[in-house]
């Protein structure tokens, strides 16, 4: 038995918590918040020594119903008392059907689809590339500068940002290739994205041995640029033209994130196939690939699955998230919250240079740093200090963007008006002290 880390500290502090862990847990799993939760409530969160958080991070985005909202803790506590896991290969159960059909009946689209249930983001990632392959008999990928799609290795090639994530784990799987995102921010134009795209088509790869591209509606861990609904109709175009297939990555925008239960809702395009996560089950993994019939019906029986995809539990969840969307009008909710926060940004923003931006879809929004409101002096050390600070003074916030100066909020929708307003003006508080 190893000695305790600090046994000069109490157990129930936040510094005697982090001493252990940074005894036993491996350094490459990193913490934005050297805070320890003890228990949670909607968009509160309180730690281990009874400090209240407000909680604009929602534990990236997953929290879109909130921390232990009641319905889907009852859910989940009737499933309990069924069965816990049968893997839905060896003894199938309803729950995953129900699930399955409901979310076929919400992605966008006007063609018969169907769903694959997995555990985690990532492997709807993995899942979607593999059905395209499949279907498709193409080796190719196509992904975006600073998309972000997950941490296994597959995924990680797909991911266009290489620090922290790809750092030392190289090489990356060959055949994805990166085209440039849309960003008039930083002076890429559609037309421009839409060029780059050919140019891997000239110089990379052939169109005719392009499986599919991959791209998130709204880049979440990229900082929150949207995609512009012009670009994505194009994008459709392109592909239909060559016959690759367009993957939406909804992981971060889907689940009602960006005022509609699917980002691509808004873009005037439907996707071959849809992968999400995240939200859709109030905290509890799952994760699905929704897309066209005769695309995901490609794979061989037993070439899709996994023992703890679908689980029971995640399928109860996420069956109550969507009754709780339908019963609590949460996707009207997250216009509103969506334009409260953007109307409280844009007047920090008025009155702080340093903020450059302030965007996003929904209630999916974020503002970008720069020293001196100069684009061309991305500020992360502000952002850094900012997400330090704003904690201090009792908000959750998390930094995102290539060039980590990006500060998002992924709020649950949830959260009550006085609530917001409370964390916005700690976030105010926050920017005055550190100018």
């Amino acid at each position: 038995m190893q000695p305790d880390a600090n046994p000069t500290l109490p157990s129930s502090t936040n510094a005697h918590l982090m001493a252990r862990r940074n005894a036993a847990v491996a350094r490459g799993v990193s913490n934005t918040h050297q805070i320890f939760a003890a228990h949670a409530d909607n968009a509160e969160v309180w730690d281990v020594e009874g400090k209240r958080y407000i909680d604009f991070a929602g534990g990236i985005a997953v929290l879109n119903t909130g921390h232990r909202h009641p319905d889907v803790i009852a859910a989940v506590k009737a499933q309990l008392d069924l069965y816990t896991h049968t893997c839905f290969q060896v003894l199938a159960y309803e729950p995953y059907i129900e699930l399955a059909e409901r979310l076929n009946e919400l992605a966008p689209g006007d063609f018969a689809k169907k769903t694959l249930l997995l555990s985690s983001g990532a492997e709807a990632l993995e899942n979607a590339v593999k059905i395209a392959r499949a279907y498709t008999g193409r080796p190719g990928i196509i992904a975006f500068t600073g998309g972000y799609h997950g941490r296994t290795m597959f995924t990680l090639g797909l991911t266009g940002k290489v620090a922290p994530y790809k750092l030392g784990f190289g090489p990356f799987p060959g055949s994805v290739f990166h085209a440039q995102f849309p960003n008039a921010l930083y002076g890429v134009s559609i037309d421009a994205a839409i060029a780059s795209i050919e140019g891997i088509f000239k110089n990379d790869i052939e169109a005719a041995q392009v499986a599919a591209i991959i791209i998130e509606p709204v880049q979440g861990e990229g900082g929150f640029y949207v995609a512009p609904p012009v670009f994505m109709q194009r994008l459709r175009a392109l592909c239909d033209q060559h016959g690759i297939l367009l993957v939406a990555d909804e992981v971060q925008t889907g689940a009602g994130r960006t005022g509609t239960f699917f980002a691509m809702e808004q873009m005037g395009v439907a996707a071959d196939i849809v992968t999400m996560a995240k939200s859709m089950a109030g905290g509890f993994p799952i994760s699905a690939v929704v897309g066209r019939a005769d695309v995901m019906d490609a794979p061989a029986p037993g070439g899709l699955g996994g023992t703890y995809a679908g689980s029971p539990l995640g399928c109860a969840a996420a069956l109550a998230v969507l009754d709780v969307f339908e019963e609590d009008k949460l996707l009207e909710r997250s216009r509103a919250v969506g334009e409260r926060l953007t109307a409280g940004l844009q007047a920090l923003a008025a009155k702080h240079a340093s903020i450059g931006d302030v965007r996003g879809l929904g209630a999916m929004v974020a503002i970008e740093l720069f020293k001196g409101g100069d684009v061309h002096q991305p500020d992360a050390d502000l952002a850094k200090a900012i997400v330090a600070e704003a904690a201090k003074r009792g908000l959750i916030l998390l930094s995102c963007g290539v060039y980590g100066n990006v500060i998002r909020i992924l709020v649950p929708l949830t959260a009550s008006d006085a609530l917001l307003d409370e964390g916005m003006a700690i976030l105010a508080d926050t920017l005055q002290a550190l100018k």
